[in-house]
């Protein structure tokens, strides 16, 4: 096994309100690999998005309470503004939610594609636009000169995707996140986006965190997952392992709940009971004790750490770390 490139130490994000302090990131741990493609999913406000803004250094107003984030051999959390400053966009490129929001409405797309080549290697305007347009080529985008002089509002929102990943791109980064970058985009042009990141990873051999509330897509694009709930991270290992054989609970659940091409016509879903908990406000032992099928006195009162289960995976779950196996996924 090759020396972890990036390596996240029990990092802690909290944001300050009125309520009290929101645990957004709560002890998370994990490594990224040269080359890899890890998948980090969950449900929405788990802390996928926030622990990848505190990868970045871009979480605020939220605080990196305690925790390290190795680059390298640097803990960017440590690092200056003007040294982060060369790493973002070079070294670790991030490609947003929301292209429209991420791109200026009032620059022509190949200037700001071009940007983090006069920002960080000091090219002048026409040796970044003549490699902007190049990757915009790259990344699949037809006629790329000509577009290169259009406006993000004449691009759809699968081409404006496609922009933002050859932006990432440009500086050929040794770190993308893509942070659900198939969010609002029709399964036709979802398809060809992780292509897209597929081929990049393979020509670029970079090394991609995928964020997803989509298994479907992790199955297709990733061979190791992490799966978070409440700011932590519940169940870790090899995506087909944790397809097949689910060590917690809140896996379990999700894996059921997606619809099955194999499944009797008119059975109905099954949803996850309940609603996820109060960041401010977490229930006593396992935060997922309250929705849990399979809980125990146990879970209610104290917090299960993540413990390595069977062979190749790691799991948060006092139930089978006791040796049951979840069934019925």
């Amino acid at each position: 096994m090759t020396q972890p490139l990036l390596e996240v130490q029990d990092l802690h994000t909290v944001f300050s309100t009125k309520e009290g302090w929101v645990k957004a990131v709560d002890g998370v741990s994990f490594e990224l690999h040269p080359g890899e493609t890890l998948g980090i999913v969950g449900e929405s406000g788990c802390g996928k998005s926030v622990t990848a803004l505190s990868i970045m250094r871009l979480q605020r107003p939220g605080l990196i309470k305690s925790g390290h984030v190795m680059f390298k051999g640097d803990d960017l959390t440590k690092a200056t503004e003007d040294e982060m400053r060369d790493v973002r966009g070079k070294e670790i490129a991030m490609i947003f939610q929301d292209p429209m929001t991420s791109l200026n409405p009032v620059f022509r797309t190949g200037w700001q594609v071009a940007e983090p080549l006069r920002l960080h290697h000091g090219w002048n305007a026409k040796k970044s636009l003549t490699s902007a347009i190049n990757m915009l080529g790259r990344v699949g985008i037809p006629s790329a000169t000509e577009r290169a002089e259009d406006y993000p509002h004449q691009f759809s929102g699968g081409m404006r995707q496609r922009v933002m990943i050859a932006m990432g791109l440009t500086t050929t980064p040794e770190v993308l996140i893509a942070d659900e970058p198939t969010t609002a985009l029709d399964v036709t042009i979802q398809a060809q986006i992780l292509d897209l990141l597929r081929h990049v990873n393979q020509e670029f051999g970079t090394a991609t965190i995928l964020i997803t509330h989509n298994l479907g897509v992790v199955a297709g694009m990733c061979k190791r997952i992490i799966v978070m709930y409440a700011g932590r991270i519940v169940e870790a290992g090899p995506t087909a392992d944790v397809f097949a054989h689910p060590k917690h609970p809140y896996t379990w659940a999700l894996l059921r709940s997606i619809p099955r091409l194999d499944a009797e016509r008119h059975e109905p879903l099954k949803p996850i009971e309940g609603l996820p908990p109060n960041l401010v406000d977490l229930p006593g032992g396992c935060a997922f004790h309250p929705r849990c099928a399979f809980k125990i006195e146990k879970c209610s009162r104290d917090v299960p750490a993540l413990q390595r289960v069977g062979d190749t995976q790691l799991s948060a779950c006092w139930v089978t770390q006791a040796g049951t196996e979840l069934k019925g996924a």
